[in-house]
Order: structure tokens, then sequence, then C-alpha cells
């Protein structure tokens, strides 16, 4: 089923094509991030996932592991070849989930759907993450979670120009920032911040927020 709307931005058609290129090296790419970088983050992820479950930009399905047996999951991606991965890795693992092509800036998916929604590490390159998130924020249901990881600027400014550096190859390449900070949009997007925490000396960033 493809939900990709045909209205989507030249940014996000940008960004789709972008991923689809990258879709067959990615895993080997992640690898030495999630070995060096992520720090039990997949894991964090899918401890706070409960009941029927949205993973915004599931990507190859790398967190599909990690979720706890008996919710309903549904993943969405702009990139068809990162979905025949995820697919093949669920398959594999014996996991069942709805994956689908969709735009997070877009959702297709009706008001209050989902107790739990995640974005891991997509919100560094969604064009518009206000957005998504606004729209994470209408498809669950109050009192329901939107949890979240991705990069973040860091506070220390070695890191930060560390970061700075190589987003002058990463934002031409393929749309990655490393340097947004996302609480703000999280609180502005009309939810409450009830777990924060900043990693990996302070590029790194765990956010879980509730729907009021």
């Amino acid at each position: 089923m493809t939900d990709t709307p045909s209205s989507s931005s030249k940014e996000t058609l940008r960004q789709r094509r972008a991923w689809r290129r990258q879709a067959a090296g990615y895993d080997r790419k992640v690898e030495r991030a999630e070995r060096t970088m992520l720090d039990g983050s997949r894991e964090w992820v899918g401890a706070r996932a409960s009941g029927r479950v949205l993973e915004v930009a599931v990507g190859t399905g790398r967190d599909l592991p990690y979720y706890p047996a008996g919710i309903e999951l549904v993943g969405i991606d702009l990139s068809p070849e990162m979905l025949a991965i995820a697919r093949a890795r669920a398959d594999d693992a014996g996991i069942r989930a709805e994956l689908r092509e969709g735009d997070a800036e877009a959702l297709t998916f009706g008001d209050a759907e989902f107790d739990t929604v995640v974005c891991a590490l997509a919100l560094c390159s969604i064009p518009r993450p206000e957005v998504a998130l606004a729209e994470m924020a209408r498809v669950v249901r109050p009192g329901g979670s939107v949890v979240l990881v991705d990069h973040t600027r860091s506070d220390r400014a070695l890191v930060y120009a560390g970061q700075w550096l190589i987003e002058r190859f990463t934002i031409p390449l393929q749309g990655e920032h490393l340097t947004r900070r996302h609480r703000a949009e999280v609180e502005a997007a009309g939810l409450e911040v009830v777990e924060h925490e900043r990693l990996r000396r302070g590029a790194l960033e765990r956010i879980r927020a509730t729907r009021r």
C-alpha cells in the first residue's frame, strides 16, 4: 500500500530519493553508530511502547526486535526499498507488523488512533520536523506517548564544532541535520515532556512526551 501523497513537498520527495539510494547499504552504515553512539536507545524505545504503536520512518526495521510482545505495530517510511528490508527482517524474526509507505508530515491516520508513536533517528532528516511532530501529536491518543531518539546539538563547544563540520556534508548529500533541537517543537505540538535525557556528550537526545 502506498500512502505517500502526491502533494508531498519537494524537500520530502528529495529525501525519498536519497533514502531509496541508501537503502541497500544503510544497515552496514548504521551498525557502527549503534555500537558507539546509540547507547541502548533501541531498547529504551521498545520499553516505552505499548498498545497500538506507530513507528514513523521505520526505515529497515532495526527497532522491530526491541518491541514487546502483544503490541499492534504499524510502521511507515518514504522508501519502498527500506520497507522491503524491514519486511524481510520482520518475517525472519516472526514479528507481525503492518509496514507501508507514508510521509511523516502528512500521516494518513485518524486522530487519536495510537497508544504510542515512535520516531527514532528520523527527525534529523525530516524536512519540517515541527509539522511531523504536530502529526504525531494528532494521531496519538490523550495520555499516550510520543517516544523520540535523535541527534541534537551538543552543549559542548568542541562536540558542536565537529557536528557543524559534519553537517556541511550530510545536509546537502542526504538532508541530515545533527544540530537540531526538538524539545521546544515537541512542546509546541501540545505534548508534555515527561522524560528527557542527553547522552554521548550531549549529542544524542531521548524524549518521551504525552498528549494532554
